[in-house]
Formats: structure tokens, C-alpha cells, sequence
């Protein structure tokens, strides 16, 4: 572990943005806000279109789109284009356009703070540094506009990435946004921050941020982002430490002995060929955590209980690799085998060694050279058939250490590839209260309702008396159809809170029984089995008159 407290004090590392000008950045940050540079601020500028496209990465809409609005005579849209073409397209722009744009920083104090260079009266971005943000809450609280500084993306500028590559706000970053479930939390560690993404959340609704980083550069990048928005954070400038401490190191290195109540992570999971004598250098931090196969995600999850306070919580996203003829789920559950964790793993995709080859070289940029290409796609192969892998997973990942004196009642590995409620994070954390609800109280003694977002279908063959096949659908959440036999579907239509478990399904007997073939232990058996699933998905609820919402 590195002692980072001089990040705080120092902000000046090499090719990174400084952050030891805080009458800079606060001159910075009024700017942007004073020509709309803000997420809705951009697509009102380029049209829903050119922004949609600009998200996958495709850049001429939005030239296109922001050449036009340089021709506007209202002098706010010229400048907002001018700034969106600087970092959001990468074009270089005049000084002089610049500097009627940002009228407090100008082209010189961006230069200072070293995210441009300034060059023959043109400025060239040096980093990507856009808006972000996320809508308040119901009560109206929650919401943020931000802006992010990373190293440009592979599409904004031409060549391999760089190794130290500082990622900025993508795919996997805002898909563990949407996964996390934000709980008010004393103490969080973002492992792995980047540029910071998990950090500005968990700011949101836990008391002290702890972020660490392999990369000392990415360290840079966030301290500069959380004085970039001290103020939308709510953060002192001259006291960052009291609400967050960045920590330069590998995993868990950099707080050994120490408990969070929350763990989350996006951390170097591809699975990449490893070469002999390979320097750290050669690696892709960003990505790449320096293990051979899956073993960054194996070591992490095999270590996480290590920071859990008792009931924390530890979240992530993660790739495992799948051997010819196995079931994705052996690997996962065989690293968590016997933990006494609660486990949660869903497969959100499975892809081919080819493909997955493909993917992370392009990802780099590394197919831009041709016969470095051919090469690195046969290493990746080759690493691969090596351990007889056909297949790679990816997901989410769960954890929880039970509190003291309790058992583990999570150990789920389910794969769902079909689209979800987004964000799911509040879905996972409704999920794992109700599997704490099932562990505490008699199920047969219960009393049920159907959740609100649960509709029933049935289908049957034209002239049939009765149904072939009855789904139980849910619209929301993980959006899961169950399929229902005739007596669990009139079971489901007598929850509505009025009966215990026990009462529907002794009716139920009254009324299928008699038969000499009816076996009522079996009966009652099967069906508390499936009523106790059909709790733990969230299609039956306990009944809030009787147990609190």
C-alpha cells in the first residue's frame, strides 16, 4: 500500500489534469455551468439523433450537428458547440472561440490545468472531459450534473490506447451505477474507481468514500474530478480527506484491516494472454488486473469478506471463463464454496474465445495494427484452448457477510440475457430483504398479496375447456415469467392478504382432494416450496397491512 494523503495536497501528477488550482477549477466548473454544458444541455444542442449515435461512439451526427450550431447567431449556442466539438468530438477550436466561450478560464487556464494544448492559435483537447449526471429522486433530492474528465476514448483520437489509459464513462462503469443498491452506508470502498463514476454515487448516500487505484494517474483523474464538482458533491476543498480518501494500490492491499459496509468495484476482469517477462507496463491497467485467466474476479471474490463489515454488502461486474462441457455456474460456485457468504451471480452474456478476442482488441484500438493484430488474436486463442475454455460469462456479482450469529440465505447463480428494468440496483436490494423476510417468518403462517407489477396469461388451444399454459409475468425488476400449474395459479389469485398460506392451500386440498391418487403431504409439500419461490422472486409479497412496507 502507497500513502496517497499527498494526492490531496500535491494534485500535480504527470500527463494528468491538475488539480492544485482550485480558483481555476472554480472558475472552470461556473463556466460550464453558464453555457448549459450539461447532459441535457449537449442533446438539446446536437438533437436526439446525433446524441443517440454520439453514445455508441459515432461521431459524425454530432459533427455534423455542432457545425450547423456554429453558424447560430445566439452567441450561447456558438459557444456551447465550440466547447462540445473541444472534448466531446476531439476537433481542435480557435483560441479566440475558446476564450469568448470559457470567459473565465480561457484557453490559457485550461492549458494550465492540462487538459488542452495550446499550439499555432488552435486548442486540442488533451482529455475527454464531459458532462454527466443523474435525475433526483422523487422527493426531489439525489440528482447531479457533473462533468468527468478521462483520457480520450480509441474514437476521439488515432492509435493504440496508451497502457496507463484512464477509462472513462462506459458501458460496464454505468452498468454497475444501475446494479448497485444505494442504501445508506457509514463507510464504501470503490475498488478500482478509474475516474471516479462509483465514487460520485456512493458520495450521494454514504458518509466516507474510500477509492482506490492501481493506476496513480486514474487517482489524478478522480481527485480532479471531485474538486471539478466539490460543490454538486458537497465536499470541502480544503478537507476532502473528511469524506473521501483515495489509496494507490492492488484490491484490497490498500485497506487491510479495515471494514466497509459497502464494497463496489469494476475491476481489470478481461481475461488477457499472459506472456513471460511481461513488464506491468505492457499492461492495460484499466483492464487488465495482471492474473492469468479469470483468477483477478476469483482472488476478489474469495477476499471481499475480508473488508465486510457484518451485513455488508459487496457488488461488482466480472468475467468467468467456461470449460468445454461445463455448466457456466461450476466455476463461480466453486470459488465460493463453503464461504458462508450469501452469493448472488447472474450471467448477463456468454460469448466464444473469437469474439471475445475481438471485442477487447478493439477495445484498445490494438486492431488498428495489423500484424500486431493477427498476433495478439492468435495469443488469445491460444491462452484460451490452453484451458480448454469455450465460453466467457459475464455478470453481476453479489455478496453479502452475514450479520453475526445469522446463516448465509442467498446462494443463487441464475443467468437472465434478456433486457431488465434499469436501474436494477433497487430491484437486487427489495430481493435480498425478502430472502432475509422468508428466513425470519413461518412461510405457512404468512400472509401474501401480488406485487403490483405481476400480470397472469393464459393460453389454451382453440376450443379447449381448459388452459395449457398459464405465465406468471413481472413487468419490472428482473422481469421474470413464471410458469404456473393449475393449482399454483389459483393459489396466487387468493393472496390478497386476507388468508395465511396455510389457510389457501387446506382449501386448495378440499377442493382437489378425495382422490384415492391425491397424496395431500406432497401436495402441501411442493406447493409451500413454490409459494416460498414465487416470495423470493417478488411476484408474492409479504401483505404490507400486516408487516410494514
Amino acid at each position: 500500500m502507497t500513502d496517497t494523503a499527498s494526492l490531496f495536497t500535491a494534485g500535480n501528477t504527470d500527463d494528468a489534469p491538475r488539480s492544485d488550482q482550485p480558483d481555476l477549477l472554480l472558475a472552470l466548473s461556473s463556466d460550464l455551468r453558464a453555457i448549459s454544458y450539461t447532459v441535457d444541455g449537449v442533446a438539446g444542442l446536437l438533437g436526439g439523433s446525433a446524441s443517440e449515435a454520439l453514445s455508441r461512439d459515432q461521431l459524425v451526427p454530432a459533427l455534423l450537428a455542432s457545425e450547423r450550431q456554429l453558424l447560430s447567431e445566439d452567441p450561447a449556442v456558438r459557444a456551447l458547440a465550440v466547447i462540445v466539438r473541444l472534448w466531446l468530438l476531439a476537433v481542435p477550436q480557435n483560441v479566440a472561440d475558446v476564450d469568448a466561450a470559457l470567459t473565465g478560464t480561457g484557453s490559457s487556464g485550461l492549458e494550465s490545468l492540462g487538459l488542452v494544448t495550446v499550439e499555432s492559435g488552435l486548442v486540442q483537447a488533451r482529455v475527454d472531459l464531459r458532462p454527466y449526471g443523474w435525475d433526483a429522486n422523487a422527493d426531489g433530492t439525489g440528482g447531479a450534473e457533473l462533468w468527468v474528465a478521462s483520457d480520450l476514448a480509441a474514437h476521439q483520437q488515432p492509435g493504440v490506447l496508451r497502457h496507463d489509459h484512464v477509462l472513462g464513462i462506459g458501458r460496464a462503469s454505468t452498468t454497475l451505477v444501475q446494479t448497485t443498491s444505494r442504501r445508506h452506508t457509514v463507510r464504501a470502498l470503490d475498488l478500482g474507481t478509474g475516474c471516479g463514476i462509483q465514487t460520485f454515487h456512493l458520495l450521494h448516500h454514504c458518509e466516507h468514500v474510500t477509492a482506490t487505484d492501481i493506476s496513480p494517474r486514474a487517482l489524478a483523474f478522480t481527485r480532479f474530478n471531485l474538486l471539478l464538482n466539490a460543490t454538486e458533491l458537497d465536499l470541502d476543498p480544503d478537507n476532502l480527506e473528511a469524506r473521501v480518501s483515495l489509496r494507490l494500490g492492488s484490491l484490497l492491499e490498500p485497506v487491510a484491516g479495515e471494514l466497509f459496509g459497502l464494497v463496489v468495484s469494476n475491476p481489470p476482469f478481461v481475461i488477457t494472454p499472459r506472456t513471460g517477462g511481461e513488464s506491468s507496463a505492457e499492461q492495460f491497467t484499466y483492464r487488465d488486473g495482471g492474473l492469468a485467466g479469470d483468477g483477478i474476479v476469483a482472488s476478489l471474490v474469495q477476499s471481499l469478506a475480508s473488508v465486510l463489515e457484518p451485513g455488508g454488502t459487496a457488488q461488482m461486474l466480472g468475467n468467468w471463463e467456461i470449460a468445454a462441457g461445463a455448466d457456466w455456474k461450476d466455476r463461480p460456485k466453486a470459488w465460493l464454496k463453503d464461504s458462508g457468504l450469501d452469493v448472488w451471480f447472474i450471467q448477463r452474456e456468454q460469448v466464444g474465445p473469437e469474439q471475445y478476442a475481438e471485442t477487447w482488441l478493439q477495445d484498445a484500438s490494438q486492431n488498428r495494427e495489423g500484424g500486431h493484430y493477427k498476433d495478439a488474436y492468435a495469443a488469445y486463442l491460444s491462452d484460451f484452448a490452453s484451458r480448454n475454455v469455450e465460453g466467457i460469462g459475464f455478470g453481476m456479482i453479489l455478496l453479502r457477510r452475514p450479520e453475526a450469529g445469522h446463516g448465509a440465505v442467498i446462494n443463487r447463480f441464475e443467468e437472465i440475457t434478456y433486457p431488465i428494468e434499469q436501474p436494477i440496483g433497487p430491484h437486487l436490494g427489495s430481493a435480498v430483504e425478502r430472502a432475509d423476510w422468508v428466513s425470519a417468518h413461518p412461510i405457512l403462517e404468512a400472509h401474501l398479496i401480488v406485487a403490483e407489477d405481476v400480470t397472469e396469461e393464459r393460453h389454451q388451444r382453440p376450443g379447449a375447456a381448459h388452459p395449457g399454459v398459464i405465465l406468471l409475468r413481472q413487468g419490472a425488476g428482473l422481469r421474470r415469467t413464471n410458469l404456473l400449474s393449475t393449482e399454483l395459479a389459483g393459489f396466487v389469485s387468493a393472496c390478497d392478504g386476507q388468508l395465511s398460506v396455510r389457510q389457501i392451500v387446506s382449501a386448495l386440498v378440499a377442493l382437489l382432494g378425495g382422490d384415492d391418487t391425491f397424496d395431500e403431504g406432497v401436495f402441501r409439500e411442493g406447493l409451500f416450496s413454490e409459494v416460498t419461490n414465487l416470495v423470493l422472486d417478488g411476484f408474492l409479497l409479504p401483505d404490507p397491512e400486516r408487516y410494514g412496507s
